[in-house]
């Protein structure tokens, strides 16, 4: 008879091999016993502490011989510790950076740990809820998270429920994908008026980021003017200007649906420091502006004078990007009917050049934004480097919604991790954190807060080769093992902190896709991470 056992770190699948194995009863045969430890080895299922008694009951003869039995006891001893990865944040660098590790060390075991109990960050909180086809990504997250020798740790907070050198002590690498969780700020009077939101804050409050969720915009005036010329800000205006009946369709809160349904916005300007050579919106989002249902486009002629030339040079999508605007200022504008007697007034958009915020104008009480007091501005220099040198003219723009889109900000982890508050990012080289062996960053906290989803995946696949290139030259050593999640779930433990497994967030996956089907909307997301936890029973 052969007693075996274990102290593991198993994960998805192999838990599942192990309750089978058991399953078929105590009595084991050698052949049996060295089958399913080499189906774990092999697949870097088990790791840690194996002990094997082997002898008869009741009289009866050993069903595990000796020899097979040692020879077993110094295969397992003798196999080098697979590398233990430890990834923080479960956004798109984060999930790119483990399926890039993954899929091209055959033994790593990669850890992705999350603060919140729900995975894949700005797509889930980040990208609009009438982009489903940018969400399709989280399809091969979702395989990456499966993998068996993948782990998600949800409703973890790094820096504060568990620190960055415990993980280091945990893992042979640690990897820094946290992402950007806070806004650059205007600095100017008037910033902190009721009526001013950042957009980070809009855009999480529509998508269901917990923290936003009581940020109740007042939607109540007629002209919102958004600061920036990105293409966070195009999201915005049209989340603004959309027909309801689209937004129904889609995974946009019930609550922030509601707000607006009852908004009297129709009216929304766009306000940049520099020219429509200098826009950072790419062609596809200003494409769904111009096409929206019941809503025009206002641009004005005169700021594309001459811009015909000045784009024969250009990139080709940058060429493309200007066509479509001069195109989109030279035609007539077609006066759009009512359906009905009564029906809305047309909506409107446009974009403003060349204008500079100094100050967000009070209203007379002094209780909300009226409006924001604009510097206006030339260019000096060519291209992506022109600056915004200020005239000395100003004027002032009316509104009574002002959303300040012109940028994200990473912040600092831990005092143990470098960080340039200039820059807000981590000091690195090809992602290998500067001065500290063994930790890396990916996404926007390794190259600042640019660019689409397919940018930040090269990017966390150029960090994860540094980390590859870094096991195979020796650099990182794994010859002392680690316990990995096995350690840092004591830790967590002790200070009172409950993981979420994937399969948790599968049970609010499902929980939130039968509300929306119940609403005909592809999910109702949860917002409120206590009733997330409740639904999985913590």
């Amino acid at each position: 008879m052969v007693k075996i056992s274990l102290r593991f770190a198993f994960t998805g699948r192999s838990r599942q091999l192990v309750a089978v194995w058991a399953a078929k009863g105590r009595r084991q045969s050698a052949a049996s016993v060295m089958m399913m430890m080499m189906m774990l080895r092999e697949r870097a299922w088990y790791h840690g502490r194996l002990t094997i008694e082997s002898g008869g009951a009741s009289g009866r003869q050993p069903a595990l011989p000796s020899p097979p039995l040692y020879g077993l006891r110094r295969w397992l001893c003798s196999a080098a510790p697979a590398p233990r990865v430890c990834v923080v944040g479960s956004g798109p660098a984060g999930f790119y950076t483990a399926q890039h590790i993954l899929k091209h060390h055959g033994g790593a075991l990669v850890d992705i740990y999350e603060k919140l109990p729900v995975p894949f960050g700005l797509v889930r909180f980040g990208v609009a809820p009438d982009h489903p086809e940018v969400k399709n990504v989280t399809n091969t997250f979702t395989q990456t998270a499966r993998s068996g020798r993948c782990g998600f740790y949800g409703n973890v907070t790094v820096g504060r429920d568990v620190t960055v050198p415990e993980l280091q002590q945990a893992y042979h690498a640690v990897v820094l994908s946290y992402g950007a969780e806070d806004n650059r700020v205007l600095g100017i009077p008037g910033e902190n008026l009721p009526g001013v939101y950042s957009a980070r804050a809009f855009v999480g409050w529509y998508n269901g980021l917990p923290e936003n969720q009581d940020l109740k915009p007042d939607l109540s005036c007629e002209t919102a003017l958004i600061l920036g010329h990105g293409n966070v800000a195009l999201d915005i205006a049209r989340i603004l200007l959309s027909p309801l009946q689209l937004l129904r369709k889609t995974d946009i809160t019930d609550s922030s649906l509601a707000a607006l349904a009852c908004s009297k916005v129709k009216r929304v300007w766009l306000v940049g420091r520099r020219g429509p050579l200098q826009v950072a919106f790419t062609i596809k989002e200003l494409r769904e502006m111009i096409n929206l249902p019941g809503a025009r486009a206002v641009l004005d002629p005169a700021d594309f004078t001459g811009l015909e030339s000045a784009v024969k040079d250009a990139s080709r999508p940058r060429k493309r990007l200007t066509e479509l605007m001069i195109k989109t200022a030279l035609e007539k504008p077609v006066e759009m009917q009512a359906g009905a007697a009564g029906a809305a007034a047309p909506r409107e958009w446009g974009l403003k050049f060349q204008r500079s915020p100094q100050e967000v104008l009070p209203s007379a009480d002094g209780s909300r934004a009226r409006g924001v007091r604009m510097a206006l501005t030339r260019l000096e220099g060519s291209g992506d480097s022109a600056k915004a040198i200020p005239t000395g003219d100003v004027e002032e723009l009316e509104c009574g919604l002002v959303l300040s889109s012109i940028g994200y900000r990473s912040l600092p982890l831990d005092p143990a991790v470098p960080f340039d508050s200039q820059r807000g990012v981590i000091p690195n080289s090809s992602g290998r954190v500067e001065g500290v062996p063994g930790l890396y960053c990916s996404g926007w906290v390794k190259r600042g807060p640019t660019g689409v989803i397919i940018t930040t995946m090269n990017d966390s696949f150029d960090t994860a080769q540094s980390l590859l290139e870094d096991l195979q030259g020796g650099v990182l050593d794994i010859s002392p093992s680690r316990e990995g999640f096995g350690l840092v779930e004591s830790i967590l433990h002790s200070r009172g902190v409950r993981p979420v497994s994937f399969s948790d967030w599968e049970k609010i996956d499902a929980a939130e896709v039968a509300r929306g089907k119940a609403a005909g909307k592809p999910r109702e997301k949860i917002v409120d991470p206590a009733e997330m936890l409740r639904i999985i029973g913590h």
